[in-house]
């Protein structure tokens, strides 16, 4: 118990977790005035990116911990870069084939909304960016 206080009590885990939430709340936000009130929260795609804020406010808070020079640093940049890439070559193709499999039937049962725009992880990289740029100065 005491390890998992300590752990949320540090900046480098508490920072890209609040982004991660924060950026939850806009998306629904975001769906509720758009008038879609399925599933709001943790569902695929969606402005912003929550991975993508997520992962940034990561390497933020790794380069502002560890220095830009460490091989963390490296780490989470190789991790971001592929979390980047998936949320728009790999989960874009797929939204793309939901959509013809969902025109090609009757009943739509496929999530079309499981990659996200170049856009989207834009915003998200942003948003992630700005709330950790928050987070550090007022820790």
């Amino acid at each position: 118990m005491q390890y998992l206080q300590q752990l949320l009590s540090t900046y480098p885990f508490l920072i890209p977790l609040v982004v991660l939430l924060l950026s939850e709340l806009v998306k629904v936000i975001n769906r509720i005035r758009e008038g879609s009130g399925e599933r709001l929260f943790f569902r695929q795609g969606g402005m912003p990116s929550s991975h993508s804020a997520f992962v940034m406010s990561l390497l933020i808070v790794v380069g502002r911990k560890m220095g830009i020079e460490s091989i963390e640093f490296a780490i989470a940049l190789c991790f971001a870069g592929i979390v980047w890439y998936d949320a728009i070559a790999v989960r874009g193709t797929v939204s793309k084939h939901a959509k013809a499999l969902n025109v090609m039937q009757e009943i739509h049962q496929f999530s079309e909304e499981v990659g996200h725009t170049v856009l989207e992880v834009i915003a998200g990289i942003a948003f992630g960016a700005f709330v950790t740029g928050i987070g550090i100065l007022l820790s």
